[in-house]
């Protein structure tokens, strides 16, 4: 079954390379404009820091560390749910129709349509960046990469979670773009550690907007900085998360209209 979807993802996705590549100079205008925000943001970092020497606590590359992880998640899930941002021509036009009878998940369709190769470069930056932090940063054990790693892939989970609800509300009432870009804009609070909001809103984009959780919970994992306890907490949330919006999924899909009804 994981061999079939794999085929299958492989498939879309040299489809969706194609169709990416028919204009060159547009294709590289986009990677290069990626690149070009990620640097703007870095020199912002760099020259905030050199007045302030450090923020909340966190110096330097750890603050470009909590930085690359940020991009690093989120350039993911770019990468592989690319297909949540057509989802709203598929059920306008009626499309979707054609998921629900074909032999394969249409929520796997709607989500992993074929990934957009374009991110691939942003991809190869944020690794670079945070492998090359955690050399800097130093003291870095084998279980706190572990652990980093596990909570990346957690992080990628929640990001899937939101997608799902994206879908969810795309189906109820055919309006995605909107709600992709506030979700979008919710985790780009996450490009600095969460500590630099106060209360409640640190709390907020912890449990309740769990940003905290995909975007500060792992760098802080490597440096020693995450207790046990919020660790537990972190897969507990997704978990939950995760059941709530399968739930959600099949709700939606009882009450899908057909655009031909």
């Amino acid at each position: 079954m994981v061999g079939k979807y794999l085929k299958i993802w492989w498939t879309m996705t040299r489809i969706a390379s194609q169709i990416a590549f028919v204009s060159r100079f547009g294709a590289v205008i986009f990677i290069f404009g990626k690149i070009l925000r990620f640097a703007f943001f870095l020199l912002f970092l760099l020259l905030l820091i050199s007045k302030t020497k450090a923020i909340v606590g966190y110096e330097i590359w750890q603050v470009i560390f909590f930085f690359a992880t940020f991009n690093l998640v989120d350039t993911l899930v770019q990468f592989f749910l690319r297909e949540v941002y057509r989802f709203r021509s598929y059920v306008v036009s009626g499309d979707f129709d054609y998921f629900l009878i074909k032999p394969i998940s249409p929520l796997f369709r709607s989500l992993f349509g074929g990934s957009d190769v374009l991110d691939i470069p942003m991809l190869l930056i944020s690794v670079g960046f945070v492998i090359m932090s955690i050399f800097i940063i130093g003291d870095i054990s084998l279980s706190g990469v572990l652990v980093y790693l596990l909570l990346i892939l957690n992080a990628f989970l929640i990001a899937f979670i939101f997608h799902i609800f994206i879908l969810v509300v795309g189906i109820l009432t055919t309006e995605v773009d909107n709600t992709l870009w506030l979700y979008r804009d919710i985790t780009q609070m996450g490009r600095l550690p969460i500590d630099i909001y106060k209360e409640p809103i640190r709390g907020v984009l912890t449990f309740i907007l769990p940003v905290g959780i995909m975007m500060t919970f792992p760098p802080k994992s490597l440096m020693g900085l995450l207790s046990i306890q919020s660790i537990m907490i972190a897969l507990l949330v997704s978990a939950v998360l995760l059941y709530v919006s399968l739930k959600c999924w099949k709700f939606a899909l009882r009450h899908y209209t057909s655009a031909g009804s």
